[in-house]
């Protein structure tokens, strides 16, 4: 019940940061998205400590995890802190995945989705480009070169998921279609 519960206001958080964050409470909007990376890691840790897993768990924690970064990223963009391409890339890569996700759903192949090595690298790059975006916008800190490596990465392995996601889909397509 607490993971589920810790997930939920996760998923509750998400305006409030994208208000903040549109509104220039940049310190704040850092704030919140430090405690929902926290909320995250231990809502995680709390269901398997306590043999807590639900299905619903299961469900909600990755729509919360999308909904906030996509939220930040679009925001983020909104604001000028990062441009607008990448903002278009990782709204464009997640809405790929769901899209091959349900389209399997409905050619009657459900895919069990696991994680990619290069998409939880993409998910901790993106959290860190966002967190330290927002960290120098509430200390006025000017971008610097740190940011804009840290956009290039993103930018790459936010491609390069999308990428493989889209050719793991498109192999088993193919072979649905040769069956």
């Amino acid at each position: 019940m607490l993971p589920s519960a810790l997930t939920l206001a996760r998923l509750c958080a998400v305006p409030v940061t994208i208000w903040l964050i549109l509104q220039g409470a940049f310190g704040a909007a850092f704030w919140i998205f430090v405690a929902a990376g926290v909320t995250d890691a231990l809502d995680g840790a709390l269901a398997r400590w306590f043999d807590a897993r639900t299905a619903i768990g299961g469900y909600l924690d990755p729509i919360a995890d999308k909904a906030l970064l996509v939220s930040v990223y679009i925001a983020l963009a909104a604001g000028e802190l990062v441009p607008i391409w990448l903002a278009i890339l990782v709204v464009f890569r997640d809405l790929l995945i769901v899209g091959g996700v349900l389209l399997s759903h409905t050619l009657g192949q459900p895919m069990m989705m696991a994680p990619l090595a290069i998409s939880r690298l993409n998910t901790v790059v993106q959290i860190v480009l966002a967190g330290l975006v927002l960290a120098m916008a509430s200390l006025d800190i000017p971008g610097g070169s740190i940011a804009a490596i840290m956009v290039a990465v993103v930018g790459a392995t936010t491609a390069i998921s999308g990428a493989a996601y889209a050719v793991m889909w498109l192999r088993r397509l193919a072979g649905l279609e040769s069956s």
